[in-house]
C-alpha cells in the first residue's frame, strides 16, 4: 500500500527541485544590457524618430528572450518596459505613467490600447516583418519590426522600431 503522506512529500521535493533549478537558470542567464531603441514613425511622408538609450536586465531563456527596463518621461514620469523577444512575435508591455501591451506577429493585425496622462487612444497594429537576431555568449541582439498603426481608426501610418542591446562592460 502506498503511503499518501510520503506521495505528497516526494511530489513536493521534485516540484522544490524543479522551481530551484528554474530559479539557477534565469539567474545565470541573467545580464545587465545596454539598451538603444529607435522608432521611426511615417506619417504621409512627414518622418517623425524617436530615440533612447536605458539600461535594463537581459534574461535568456531556452525559446525566448526578455528585456526589462524602466524609463523616465520629460515630465519626471515612469514608464516601466517587459519586451518578450521570440523568433515569429514580440510583446511590448509598458506599465506606469505609459501603459499598453503590444503584440507584434508577421501578418496579423493586434489592437491595444494605449493610456497616457492625456487620454487613452485604440491602436490598430499590422506586423509586417519581424527580425530577430540574437548571439547568446555575447549577450547581444538587434531587433527591427516594421508595421503599420492606425490610431482611433484614423489613416495608417508607417513606423520601423528598431532595437539593439548589448551587455554592459
Amino acid at each position: 500500500m502506498v503511503n499518501i503522506t510520503e506521495t505528497l512529500y516526494n511530489k513536493r521535493r521534485y516540484a522544490l527541485t524543479v522551481d530551484r533549478s528554474f530559479c539557477k537558470e534565469m539567474l545565470n542567464n541573467k545580464k545587465q544590457v545596454i539598451i538603444k531603441l529607435e522608432t521611426t514613425i511615417n506619417d504621409q511622408g512627414q518622418i517623425e524618430t524617436i530615440q533612447t538609450e536605458e539600461k535594463g536586465t537581459l534574461i535568456q531563456r531556452k525559446l525566448r528572450d526578455v528585456l526589462l527596463f524602466d524609463e523616465i518621461t520629460d515630465e519626471g514620469g515612469q514608464i516601466s518596459n517587459l519586451i518578450t523577444l521570440q523568433a515569429d512575435r514580440v510583446s511590448i508591455k509598458r506599465s506606469g505613467v505609459i501603459s499598453m501591451h503590444q503584440q507584434f506577429t508577421v501578418d496579423q493585425m493586434s489592437e491595444t490600447m494605449y493610456e497616457h496622462p492625456h487620454g487613452t487612444l485604440h491602436l490598430e497594429t499590422f506586423t509586417k516583418s519581424i527580425n530577430y537576431e540574437t548571439i547568446r555568449e555575447q549577450f547581444s541582439g538587434q531587433l527591427e519590426i516594421d508595421y503599420t498603426v492606425s490610431l482611433n481608426g484614423q489613416e495608417e501610418r508607417q513606423h520601423k522600431l528598431v532595437l539593439m542591446y548589448q551587455e554592459e562592460d
